[in-house]
Parts: C-alpha cells; structure tokens; sequence
C-alpha cells in the first residue's frame, strides 16, 4: 500500500517539477463545437479545503472532543495501520479510539505537520481507490497515563467519500516507542 503512495507522490512531484520551456500564448480562436477541456492526468491536486479537515481532526484528537474527531468517518469507515491491523466502522473506530485518547493517553500533541491533497483519477493498482486522498506526515508527541512520554514521526493517507468523510484512513506508526511507553 505504501508503494503506491509512493508513485503517487513521485508523479505529483515530477509534474510539479517539470521545468520545460513553452513558447510564448498566442491568441487563438477557438470553434464553438471544439473541447477546451483536456483530460485530466491519472494524478492531480485536490482542493485545498481538504488539508483544513485534516488539522481540523487532529486538532480535536489533540483536544479530547472524541465525538468531532469520530464524526469525521463515514459509518462504513475502515481504519488500518500499516503492520496490517484494522477497526471496520464508524463504531468501532469511536469505541477504540474514545477508550485510548480519554483512558490510555493523557495528552497528545500534534507538530510540524505537511499535508498533500491529491484525486486519483486512474488508480495505479486494484487495491487503491480513486477520488480524493489526504496525504499527511507530522510529528506525533504523546504523554501516557502511565506518565512515560513518546515522540514519533508518523505518516497518514485519508480517502474521502463524496459527503467529504474519511472512508479510509491508513496511519503508519512504529509501535515500539508506544508500548515501552504504555509500560508501567
């Protein structure tokens, strides 16, 4: 799954980058029955509104306001981790996550966060969706109840259905520092 992003964000990156020179526009008149529009590439940029609902989630995961975090699922919503884990649901992702942020983690802090929205016109491979995907990548700093803290790198990719909620959220994390810290 990783793979793919990965090509995704090379192809958005090259496109970006592509610094071929163009002559200059001439004016052009174009017929009536003639298409203006071309067709979009396999990748594109998404609307920028997209990179808002992302720090608008963290920042109520961060906060503690359990039910606008959990509103932001689709009821169908699959939550994965990267080791291959999941919580299918609005429901249980809610019952999970209510339980870890308000019992397990005392406080949770978000930081130096990049977000890339980009609509997959052409999926690249079966298992990757097309539509709209939030790519985010921020510094994760966590106190646990047990009063040890931890301090992560961590990597998120959001798919949004057409009601603009989160039907797919894949977060790659490294467990290690989080169970040591979840040690008493």
């Amino acid at each position: 799954m990783r793979k793919h992003f990965l090509i995704i964000i090379c192809a958005v990156v090259f496109a970006a980058c592509n610094n071929e020179t163009k002559e200059p526009a001439t004016e052009t008149t174009v017929s009536p029955t003639a298409s203006s529009e071309s067709k979009p590439g396999p990748v594109e940029f998404a609307d920028s509104k997209y990179m808002e609902i992302g720090k608008k989630t963290l920042a109520a995961l961060t906060s503690g306001d359990m039910d606008t975090w959990i509103n932001s699922f689709a009821d169908n919503a699959a939550y994965r981790w990267g080791s291959g884990d999941s919580l299918i649901g609005k429901k249980a992702i809610g019952d999970y996550w209510r339980k870890r942020r308000l019992e397990v983690i005392d406080s949770l802090t978000y930081s130096n966060d990049i977000w890339l929205p980009v609509k997959v016109n052409e999926p690249q491979q079966q298992v990757q969706a097309p539509g709209v995907w939030l790519l985010g990548w921020y510094q994760v700093n966590a106190k646990y109840k047990t009063g040890k803290r931890m301090m992560q790198w961590s990597h998120v990719d959001m798919h949004f259905d057409s009601q603009d909620k989160v039907d797919i959220l894949i977060q790659y994390i490294d467990r290690v520092p989080i169970n040591e810290a979840m040690k008493k």
